[in-house]
């Protein structure tokens, strides 16, 4: 069989329906959504299966779309149609079968059975085997700088069908829609779409087999790389030669401005930092990622926004944070931060569960009615001090009173009658998971 018969071979093609069913996600410039696509693949596949055999099916442009990076910056996105993602999907399946052996054991990005955690522990094994200085390269926007030309000289090193390489270029050439405007992509691999992570594998794979060429310790997860030598001098050497390579044989542009030799307390990779402890190198949220979650959990709380919302659907979407958050860093050390960071976030809370209370009435009862059911020892005075003070909610919530009766413990309980979960502990949820 020929490459892509197996692509379009009936088994692979229902895996990878399947697969981008289950990933659900938004529809591309067709409208037509992944509840749609059964029947619209019913009325269209065998034309469409046609033409990718004879080579004049054209696919849709992808919708560009943002996400947030950064405090001020954003992602750009490529999202095909429902049906594009399908057979894109197949094809990646496949690259995958053919490729996945050949990959480099030093990468770890968009592979079965591995993960950012085995990147991080194998930078860890480095550092603590004495290869303290590294080299953070930096590829300028590397999916939307990709070289189509030199990607598809490559694949032919392994694929040699030219029907699934037709199909190939066409997917890197479909170009993007944006606010209506259409967009040619001469270069690049858009973000978004299931082909661009094994296509990046495959050309930086190329990297990875010049550095084992050169006896270089590395770790690579997709286009974030780290190099480990044991001297100063020897990473301003490599760094250069490095760089040269990258741009010469693969065409990629390094960012000169990012790209650096750094020593690991000041390094950041996949989101953790690095120090230095009595038993070695450890890991830990870099401080970034550390303010990078503050800011979420204060997008949710908004003090206007969240006071207007069903106290159920703002626990729930900071417990969905969390979770997210813990269950990524878990294998770095950040039990002082989630007992700082907790107090904080209930803080907060407290103050949003207060301007919903809003009347001097609801808050004196309220109050009263948690300690009652506590069987607490608060008087009449102390909840009436909160109720009528003159301070605002956030000055309010910082009282030892309304501080202790809405504690942790509160806070964590469910609530059938509202359909509430409770809120999640930061510090006790990491210690479950440790």
């Amino acid at each position: 069989m020929k490459l892509i018969d197996e692509i379009l071979d009936r088994n692979n093609l229902t895996k990878a329906y399947n697969q981008v069913v289950s990933n659900k996600g938004s529809a591309g410039i067709d409208g037509v959504t992944v509840d749609e696509l059964k029947t619209y693949l019913k009325d269209n596949w065998q034309k469409i299966k046609d033409d990718i055999y004879a080579k004049t099916y054209k696919p849709n442009a992808v919708k560009r779309v943002y996400i947030p990076k950064g405090k001020d910056t954003f992602r750009p996105l490529g999202i095909p149609t429902a049906m594009d993602r399908v057979i894109q999907q197949a094809v990646a399946q496949k690259l995958q079968v053919i490729y996945e052996a050949k990959f480099s054991e030093s990468s770890y990005g968009f592979r079965p059975g591995r993960s950012c955690h085995m990147a991080i522990q194998k930078v860890l094994e480095y550092l603590n085997n004495g290869y303290e200085w590294i080299i953070d390269l930096d590829l300028e926007k590397f999916f939307d700088k990709v070289n189509h030309d030199k990607l598809i000289q490559v694949l032919r090193l392994e694929v040699k069908d030219a029907t699934t390489l037709n199909l190939i270029r066409k997917y890197l050439k479909a170009g993007v829609m944006e606010e209506g405007v259409f967009g040619k992509t001469d270069i690049g691999t858009p973000q978004g779409g299931p082909i661009s992570p094994v296509l990046s594998n495959i050309l930086l794979d190329q990297f990875d087999k010049e550095m084992e060429k050169r006896g270089r310790l590395f770790v690579r997860y997709a286009d974030d790389v780290n190099l480990f030598v044991k001297s100063e001098k020897a990473a301003d050497r490599v760094m250069k030669s490095v760089v040269s390579w990258l741009e010469r044989k693969l065409f990629l542009k390094v960012n000169a401005r990012k790209t650096k030799v750094t020593r690991p307390m000041k390094n950041k990779f996949l989101g953790f930092g690095f120090w230095k402890s009595k038993d070695g190198w450890t890991a830990k949220p870099h401080n970034d990622s550390k303010q990078k979650l503050k800011r979420n959990i204060s997008r949710i709380l908004c003090r206007r926004k969240a006071a207007a919302k069903p106290l159920a659907y703002t626990f729930l979407k900071l417990n969905q944070v969390i979770r997210g958050w813990i269950n990524y860093f878990k294998i770095g050390s950040m039990k002082l931060f989630l007992k700082e960071f907790g107090g904080w976030m209930r803080h907060k809370v407290r103050v949003i569960i207060l301007k919903q209370w809003k009347k001097t009435s609801t808050i004196y009862k309220n109050l009263r009615k948690i300690s009652m059911k506590m069987k607490w020892s608060f008087t009449h005075e102390d909840f009436f001090k909160v109720a009528n003070s003159k301070y605002g909610p956030y000055k309010r919530t910082s009282m030892n009173v309304c501080n202790f009766i809405l504690s942790p413990k509160i806070l964590e309980r469910p609530n059938k009658k509202d359909n509430r979960q409770g809120l999640i502990n930061p510090y006790d949820y990491y210690l479950s998971k440790i």
